[in-house]
């Protein structure tokens, strides 16, 4: 392990060109990099992808680091690191719909389009529900997820609306929100209700009186659900 003022010289030595120094740093930080990686492991980037993605952000730590800061350089680098990986998350990470969804919302579309050459008609949302034995809701759902690729930062047009990402950021530092789990991840792991309101509401922007519709109960029912989820999210996310 370097020491802090051998790590100062190395430092100074790479930002003034020395290739060698660099690496020095790089290579005697990977255990670093890696702890920081670990916490954007299973979203979708391979983990080879993910360690360049942070050397990238570590060598940009190297770049602009000064003792003048006033903190350790480890201390300055971790944000540069996680910052760089979710940089490429926030402009390529989409929630991944589940693999039973996929397949309910495949054979929707086939049973739909047999329907409509046998009839000429599109089947109504309770008809496709009988055929397949499940709930209105459960249609709903599958056919609207099937229509696009959903991000945790993708906004309706209105320009007062939020992303699920700024509704549940609070006032923390970047510091603070380098704890902070991808939220694809996390709402992955809500129940089916839980996922459908989130969704309809952040995703398709639905207004609660329309997500009360979807599922069958009250708006007030869906205000207070919404609430209690947005909890548990912010609660996983600290």
């Amino acid at each position: 392990m370097i020491e802090q003022n051998e790590l100062l010289e190395l430092i100074k030595q790479a930002q003034a060109g020395s290739e060698e120094a660099k690496t020095r740093i790089l290579t005697e930080n990977s255990p670093l990099i890696k702890s920081v990686i670990r916490r954007f492991k299973n979203k979708g980037v391979e983990y080879e992808d993910l360690y360049q993605l942070g050397s990238i952000g570590f060598l940009k730590a190297i770049k602009n680091f000064s003792p003048d800061f006033g903190v350790k350089f480890s201390t300055y680098a971790v944000p540069m690191v996680a910052g760089e990986v979710k940089r490429f998350l926030r402009d390529d990470g989409y929630i991944k719909v589940s693999r039973s969804t996929k397949s309910l919302a495949a054979k929707i579309a086939y049973f739909t389009q047999t329907y409509k050459n046998e009839n000429r008609t599109s089947p109504k949302i309770e008809e496709i529900a009988a055929a397949f034995g499940i709930e209105a809701q459960e249609v709903v759902f599958a056919m609207d997820s099937a229509k696009f690729p959903i991000s945790i930062y993708d906004k309706s047009d209105d320009e007062h609306s939020q992303s699920i990402f700024e509704k549940l950021a609070s006032d923390e530092t970047s510091d603070d929100n380098l704890d902070k789990i991808i939220l694809k991840d996390i709402i992955e792991k809500l129940d089916e209700r839980e996922k459908k309101i989130i969704v309809l509401r952040y995703f398709r922007d639905k207004t609660q009186s329309e997500v009360a519709r979807v599922l069958k109960v009250s708006q007030v029912q869906v205000s207070r659900l919404e609430s209690k989820i947005l909890d548990k999210l912010k609660t996983e996310l600290v």
